[in-house]
């Protein structure tokens, strides 16, 4: 029952989250000054091909009733019209959202390995000086934003060191008619292992500029916790029955410093999609960041509004499964 209540305060919160998103992105991008209409047409435009595309795209009708309008065809599944493409905005959005997901995930994936092993390394040695060159390493790693680690990469293993890919996601000569836009998962399932080396050559540097700064953030929250678990009766216990340190810290604290972790790696998760927009437009990623940057230069409002919206489904959706995943995994929140 206390999983069930917390689900459904969590899903009327998730919905007025996304009712108030819906609201100011929709309203705050017509404040900016600039005509959309008059960005699409070409120079010799008259006044009234203006008039026409303006009433076209419903541009004409006051604020008010621009947000009625779209609102009920989002309810409906339908999120207009994209002005520079002329394509729905759904499939625009949900075509993009693949390649953004993947790149995340690996991302997320690469940090939390190496965020966990820096934390268990550091706490194998801690008081030495290889706690000492982890937290070096972290601090360094948090001092430089996922851009500029991108251009580093790009320098060194584009440029200087040419082994990997540093645009695109997938080498043209190799793209298979996809059924799906996962591309990574899809060439796997395959067997077509020479297309998922190259798909992972693409996503790799990518990955690796969003996941720095993130396997930093992990790697110090959970050597914290770690540390402090490792002070606890049950740890101490455990020693005392003749167990090594590195059981004692794999199987008697690890399990119980991770749980802050977890509720962390969700939350930063959902910023680390949110960093992928900068990211994709440095490595000519074709994921929705960089459709987004498009959508913004072109003030293609019906697509901004479509990918601000799928944007902050994510983030409250992801939030949602953090929170019952840690309700579930603790039992005092578990048993009320």
């Amino acid at each position: 029952m206390q999983l069930l209540r917390t689900f459904l305060m969590r899903l009327a919160t998730t919905a007025v989250t996304l009712a108030g998103v819906a609201i100011i992105v929709f309203f705050v991008i017509r404040v900016v000054p600039g005509n959309p209409i008059a960005m699409m047409l070409p120079p010799g435009a008259t006044e009234a091909d203006v008039a026409r595309l303006t009433a076209l795209y419903g541009l004409d009708k006051s604020i008010p009733s621009q947000f009625l309008i779209w609102v009920q065809g989002v309810l409906g599944g339908d999120f207009g019209t994209s002005i520079t493409t002329r394509q729905p905005v759904l499939d625009l959005v949900l075509g993009r959202l693949p390649a953004t997901l993947e790149l995340s995930i690996m991302a997320l994936v690469i940090a939390v390995i190496l965020g966990g092993a820096a934390a268990l390394i550091g706490t194998r040695g801690r008081g030495t000086r290889r706690e000492g060159a982890i937290d070096v390493a972290n601090g360094m790693a948090l001092s430089v934003p996922d851009f500029l680690w991108g251009l580093i990469l790009i320098l060194l293993f584009g440029v200087l060191w040419p082994v990997f890919h540093i645009s695109g996601r997938v080498t043209p000569s190799l793209e298979l008619p996809f059924t799906t836009g996962f591309y990574l998962f899809e060439s796997l399932a395959r067997l077509r292992f020479d297309l998922w080396l190259d798909i992972v050559s693409h996503m790799l540097l990518p990955a690796l500029a969003l996941c720095i700064p993130l396997a930093a953030i992990i790697g110090q929250l959970l050597k914290q916790s770690l540390k402090e678990t490792m002070h606890l009766d049950y740890v101490t216990l455990s020693r005392t029955k003749g167990y090594g340190e590195n059981h004692v810290i794999l199987r008697e604290a690890l399990p119980n410093a991770v749980l802050p972790t977890l509720t962390l790696v969700g939350v930063q998760f959902t910023f680390l999609i949110g960093g992928t927009v900068i990211i994709e437009r440095l490595f000519s990623y074709e994921g929705l960041g960089n459709l987004a940057i498009d959508a913004v230069i072109n003030r293609d409002l019906p697509l901004i509004q479509g990918i601000v919206l799928l944007f902050a489904a994510i983030f409250t959706g992801v939030n949602l499964l953090v929170d019952l995943t840690y309700a579930a995994l603790n039992p005092r929140l578990r048993h009320g």
